[in-house]
C-alpha cells in the first residue's frame, strides 16, 4: 500500500526511483541472448534444433520477450536521457536509435538478397520473400524505404523502428497518468482484435508483426518499469505464481498434444485455439509469456549464481549486441536453406548447422564486445558502442536500464 500511496502521488515531472537506480541486471541480456539463439533455431525450417525453442512448448515465442523487454529498456534509458538532457535530448536519441535500426534493416535486406543471389536458387527467393526485389528491384528497394516490403524474418525490425521514433509521446503520457497509457494501449490491442485492423504490406498481405497488436507488450514494459511497484506484491505471491505455473502446464500440454494422435484434448477445444494468431498478439500468447515471466522472476532472482556459467555468459554477450547479432542469425537462418545443405531429411546436419550458427552468433558477439572494452564509454553505452544495452538494479521481473533495440 505504500509504493502505491507513493506512486500515485509522484507529482508531475518528479524522476520515479528507477531512473535513478545503477547496477546492471545480466538476466536481461541473458534473456534476450537466449531468445537470439530460439529465434535463429526456429527460422532454420525443418530443423530438429527448434526443439530446444520455447515455441515448442507452449503459446509464445521469443518475439514476446523482445517486446517487453524492449519498453523496458526504453523507457529506463530515455527516462535517464530525459532526466540529464531533457526532453529535446531524449527525443534527439530516440529518433537517431530509430535511424540505426532502419538503417540495420534496410541493410539486412540488401544482403539477404546477395544471398540468395550467391545461392542461385528459385526456391529460397520464394521462401525468403525475395524474388519480387530480382524482378523489381527499384519498386521493392522503394517499398522497403518506408517500411512495406519485408523479406521473411526480417520484419520485425521495422516494429522496433516506430516503437524508437514514437516513445517520446509514450513517455511524457507514462510519466504523467501511466495507466491512462497502458489502458489506451490495451483499448488498441483489443481494437486490433474486434475489427482486424492492421498495416498493409507490399507486394500483398499484411506486416506480419502487426505493429498495432505488438505494441502492447511494448507498453506494458515500460508501464511496468514506472509504475509496476503497485503489482509487486501481487507478482511475488503464492497465488499468482501458482495460477501463473498451471497456465504453462496447460499451455504445455496444448502444444504437445496438437496434431498427435490419439489427440490429447477435445477436437473442439483444439479447434478454438489453433491456428495461434501470432501476427496479432493472440492473448493466449500474451498472457503465456506474462506466466513465464512470474515464473522464472521466481526461479531466477537478483544475482542468482548461475547466470556466471559459461553458457549463460555466452547467451549474455550475445544480448548486449542485440541488434547486429539479430541481423546476423537471420543471413544465418537463410544461408543454411541453400540447397547445399539440404537439411530436410538429414538429421546430423540439422545439428550441426544448430551448433554452428551459435557458435558464431557467441564468437560475433565476443569479438563486438573486445572491440568495445577498447576504447572508453559512457553510462548507457554498450560493448558495441551503442546506447542500448539495458542496464538494471535488481527490482521486478525485468527491470534494466539502457535502450533496447530489438
Amino acid at each position: 500500500m505504500h509504493d502505491r500511496t507513493r506512486s500515485s502521488k509522484r507529482l508531475l515531472g518528479e524522476t520515479p526511483p528507477e531512473f535513478r537506480s545503477t547496477g546492471r541486471d545480466p538476466r536481461i541480456d541473458v534473456c534476450r541472448g537466449i531468445a537470439l539463439w530460439w529465434i535463429f533455431l526456429d527460422h532454420i525450417p525443418d530443423n530438429v534444433g527448434s526443439w530446444l525453442t520455447l515455441r515448442n512448448y507452449g503459446f509464445c515465442d521469443a518475439a514476446e520477450i523482445f517486446m517487453f523487454i524492449s519498453g523496458v529498456t526504453c523507457a529506463l534509458a530515455y527516462g535517464r536521457a530525459r532526466q540529464r538532457d531533457g526532453w529535446r535530448g531524449m527525443i534527439g536519441r530516440s529518433l537517431r536509435r530509430g535511424w540505426d535500426i532502419y538503417a540495420a534493416f534496410l541493410l539486412l535486406t540488401l544482403a539477404c538478397a546477395i544471398v540468395v543471389y550467391l545461392a542461385g536458387s528459385d526456391r529460397l527467393a520464394d521462401d525468403s520473400n525475395t524474388r519480387v526485389l530480382f524482378e523489381r528491384p527499384g519498386a521493392a528497394l522503394a517499398h522497403a524505404a518506408v517500411l512495406q516490403f519485408h523479406p521473411v524474418n526480417t520484419d520485425v525490425l521495422p516494429v522496433f523502428v516506430i516503437c524508437h521514433v514514437l516513445f517520446a509521446p509514450l513517455l511524457w503520457l507514462l510519466l504523467r497518468a501511466p495507466n491512462l497509457a497502458l489502458g489506451l494501449s490495451m483499448s488498441l490491442y483489443a481494437l486490433v482484435h474486434v475489427f482486424g485492423w492492421s498495416i498493409p504490406a507490399w507486394p500483398d498481405g499484411v506486416w506480419f508483426f502487426n505493429p498495432l497488436a505488438w505494441q502492447l507488450p511494448v507498453v506494458l514494459g515500460a508501464w511496468y518499469v514506472i509504475e509496476g511497484r503497485t503489482i509487486q506484491g501481487w507478482l511475488k505471491s503464492r497465488p499468482a505464481l501458482v495460477l501463473s505455473a498451471l497456465y504453462l502446464v496447460f499451455g504445455l500440454v496444448v502444444a504437445l498434444g496438437h496434431g498427435i494422435k490419439p489427440p490429447l484434448l477435445p477436437q473442439a477445444l483444439t479447434d478454438l485455439l489453433f491456428p495461434m494468431d501470432k501476427s496479432n498478439l493472440s492473448p493466449l500468447r500474451l498472457l503465456h509469456f506474462l506466466a513465464l515471466a512470474i515464473v522464472v522472476s521466481w526461479l531466477v532472482p537478483a544475482g542468482w549464481q548461475g547466470l556466471t556459467t559459461p553458457m549463460l555468459r555466452s547467451a549474455r554477450r550475445c544480448g548486449e549486441n542485440s541488434l547486429p547479432i539479430y541481423c546476423l542469425g537471420v543471413l544465418l537462418a537463410l544461408a543454411s536453406q541453400c540447397d547445399l545443405f539440404d537439411i530436410s531429411n538429414r538429421l546430423s546436419m540439422q545439428i550441426g548447422l544448430s551448433l554452428a550458427g551459435v557458435l558464431v552468433m557467441v564468437a560475433v558477439a565476443a569479438l563486438l564486445n573486445t572491440l568495445g572494452t577498447k576504447r572508453a564509454r559512457p553510462p548507457d553505452v554498450d560493448a558495441a558502442g551503442h546506447d542500448l544495452v539495458p542496464r538494471a538494479g535488481d527490482r521486478g521481473i525485468f527491470d534494466g536500464h539502457g535502450a533496447h533495440i530489438l
